[in-house]
């Protein structure tokens, strides 16, 4: 936050940046221990990635929903929804898996009570992002407002990197691999309760308003798409997702996210059979290998990228590149390092794309347009953690390197159209 910011500003925004940070690492988490808890009760691994595509989706109808509420409703109460969802989602996902791991229940009930739990949270969860952005922005001056935005939508990014790594940690004598969805619901309702003690109301019907965050996922850090949106005030015209400005950037986030989701979900599975190991012993390398990834997507977004000053075009041809790279030395790669160093190599390939275009479909349009493309860049972001990781998990089902080798060939793809296609601006 700027120095020049109130006290009262200061504590808000850290509110706000752990509510967002709790949502993002808590699901990552569930991510990351999920390929093991799926093996230990001998579910199938697309049953396992079909929980999390289920959840994507309900967050991607309800998303929109929530930013057009967080206009005109108490902010401060749609905030309380979100965690609360949360936490209560992440409490019932930690009973039901518990009641599967130590057999008080079939794996297949277990199972589909997990399923009931993160349709909570996909549902739920979604308000809280929305009202988050609106409470700092009304707090804001324009010109503290966009750096104060990408601050607190950079919480979903550190979360992806706490989440996997925190979650070995938790995985304790007891409760076993459900543990970490424990732990996280006691920090959920940790920061439910200090946000409903300290967190202030706006007025609503200001000129603040939320935009609709993406799915936090494992590698699927935001873009700044709901910045743009939550910044740039009401879309003054109409824009067709086909619209011949914005569509190759569209192609290039649809395919590319498409990939990224196919091999982020697969990973946790690629790194227990790799290896070899139990599930419960191999949860931490396949944190290990995670974390890496997420790490190394970040160094990019917050340091490569602000440092070298690429233009979206090339920032999207060199990320293509290296998760091309990336993917394919996954799929070869036999021991930890190599894993986690490949996995890094592809993050990194993908942190590039993502606010390439971004940036590059932002710039493609007018001021007027900056909220409509931004929305539905967030569309685009959600929509490939949809189908992406049970497409992923499927193709993994049939041939391990399958969902890598599959992903480098779409990557490679579309390195070339971009070269075609992508404006040079």
């Amino acid at each position: 936050m700027p120095r020049t910011a109130k006290p009262a500003l200061d504590r808000n925004f850290t509110m706000l940046f752990m509510v967002m940070l709790v949502i993002g690492a808590g699901n990552t988490a569930l991510q990351s221990v999920m390929p093991a808890i799926g093996r230990s009760m001998k579910v199938p691994d697309s049953v396992i990635a079909l929980a999390f595509s289920v959840s994507a989706l309900v967050w991607a109808l309800a998303a929109p929903r929530w930013a057009r509420k967080s206009d005109h409703t108490g902010r401060r109460q749609m905030v309380l929804t979100g965690i609360a969802g949360f936490s209560a989602s992440v409490l019932l996902c930690g009973v039901s898996l518990s009641a599967g791991i130590h057999g008080l229940i079939a794996p297949t009930a277990a199972i589909a009570a997990f399923v009931g739990a993160r349709l909570i949270y996909g549902y739920f969860g979604a308000a809280a992002p929305p009202a988050a952005q609106a409470i700092l922005a009304s707090q804001t001056t324009r010109a503290q407002r966009t750096k104060a935005l990408t601050m607190l939508a950079s919480a979903f990014g550190l979360g992806t990197i706490l989440g996997p790594a925190l979650a070995p940690f938790f995985v304790l004598p007891g409760v076993g691999l459900a543990g970490p969805a424990y732990f996280f619901a006691i920090c959920g309702f940790a920061v439910l309760g200090t946000v409903c003690f300290l967190l202030p109301d706006d007025t609503p019907g200001s000129h603040a308003r939320g935009a609709a965050t993406s799915y936090p996922s494992i590698g699927g850090t935001l873009t700044g798409a709901s910045v743009t949106a939550a910044t740039a005030g009401r879309s003054h015209g109409s824009l067709k997702i086909t619209d011949p400005r914005i569509w190759p950037w569209v192609v290039v986030g649809v395919i590319m996210g498409h990939a990224q989701a196919m091999a982020g979900q697969a990973m946790g599975f690629f790194v227990l059979d790799r290896l070899a190991v139990d599930p419960l012993q191999g949860q931490q390398a396949v944190g290990i290998v995670l974390m890496t990834g997420a790490g190394a997507a970040l160094v990019v977004q917050w340091g490569l990228i602000p440092l070298l000053n690429m233009t979206p075009r090339l920032m999207v041809i060199t990320g293509l590149g290296l998760a091309a790279l990336g993917c394919v030395t996954i799929s070869l790669s036999t021991s930890l390092y190599g894993m986690a160093t490949a996995f890094g190599l592809a993050s990194a390939g993908f942190g590039f794309v993502r606010p390439g275009y971004t940036a590059g479909s932002s710039l493609a349009v007018d001021h007027d347009l900056q909220a409509a493309v931004a929305g539905r860049i967030t569309s685009v972001n959600g929509a490939s953690f949809i189908l992406g990781p049970s497409i992923g998990v499927g193709l993994y089902e049939i041939w391990h390197p399958a969902p890598y080798l599959t992903s480098a060939v779409m990557c490679l793809a579309l390195l070339g159209y971009s070269l075609a296609k992508l404006s040079r601006k």
